[in-house]
């Protein structure tokens, strides 16, 4: 191993760096995407489908539609927590630059 091979293996942020560059000429080079991403989406709505029907028993049309409502309230609640996150943020900001005002 040569010591930049180390170098990079040593940065986190490198690391990071070199794996998307990877990632991205992986997906620059795929020929048909929906096709490479179709066992993650299916895999995806998958799990909606059992967490709303664990043991399989519902009709198909009626599993769609409580999936279809379990994601949305997944996403529902994700769009909560990022905008509980910002709100914090933004007030641990505004603390900070109170802060710094009373100082000067």
């Amino acid at each position: 191993m040569t010591d930049r091979t180390q170098d990079i293996q040593d940065d986190p942020a490198t690391v990071s760096d070199a794996a998307r560059a990877m990632a991205r000429l992986s997906w620059d080079m795929t020929p048909d995407r929906s096709a490479r991403n179709a066992p993650a989406c299916a895999a995806w709505a998958a799990r909606f489908e059992r967490q709303v029907d664990p043991e399989g028993v519902l009709p198909p049309n009626e599993r769609a539609e409580r999936a279809e409502s379990a994601r949305r309230a997944f996403y529902r609640e994700m769009a909560l927590r990022s905008a509980e996150v910002r709100r914090a943020k933004a007030a641990a900001k505004r603390a900070a630059s109170t802060c710094e005002d009373e100082q000067l």
